[in-house]
């Protein structure tokens, strides 16, 4: 398993946040965010029931796993929510096309989500996006980052961040390889 420690945009210590990644099976993912809040700044959204797919959950405390293809322009990206909902957006090239909400993709399925006493615990299925696009493993790099909805107003964090404002959109910042 590959852990990383997420850096918060603005500089927010006061929240730390740890995502892991973990291949399970030939097309089975595994990901994991612990959340270290001290001072219990952060806002959770309430929770629902059935892991639904919902859309513009990054308007509140969101977790997001960002599937990239080496050599390739489209990509898709997963929010995952304390409130146990979800979903996946499909992009042709960087943050294209602009609709809001984004374009859904329903190549990827969720097996397992689950907020925990220290983060977020998530499967997720990419069986039908790999074979779709004949990829392996080592066709994809993965970037993770968090939207924290906290009572000292909204933090970003991501495994780095080289644009000059929050952009979870930018491969250059997605840094696990398998």
């Amino acid at each position: 398993m590959a852990s990383y420690d997420l850096s918060a945009f603005d500089r927010f210590h006061s929240i730390s946040v740890v995502g892991a990644i973990e291949q399970l099976t030939p097309a089975t993912l595994n990901v994991a965010f612990w959340v270290s809040d001290p001072n219990q700044f952060l806002i959770y959204p309430e929770k629902v029931a059935a892991h639904p797919r919902q859309d513009f959950l990054w308007e509140n405390t969101c977790f997001e796993l960002f599937v990239g293809v080496k050599d390739q322009d489209f990509y898709r990206e997963i929010n995952l929510s304390p409130s146990q909902a979800w979903q996946v957006y499909q992009f042709e090239e960087y943050r294209f096309p602009e609709n809001m909400p984004p374009v859904a993709a329903y190549d990827i399925e969720l097996n397992h989500l689950q907020r925990t006493h220290y983060g977020l615990n998530v499967s997720l299925d990419l069986s039908k996006f790999m074979q779709q696009h004949q990829l392996k493993w080592s066709d994809l790099y993965l970037g993770l980052a968090a939207v924290l909805n906290t009572s000292q107003g909204v933090q970003y964090f991501a495994m780095q961040h080289s644009s000059p404002q929050a952009d979870f959109h930018n491969k250059r910042d997605w840094l696990h390889q398998f």
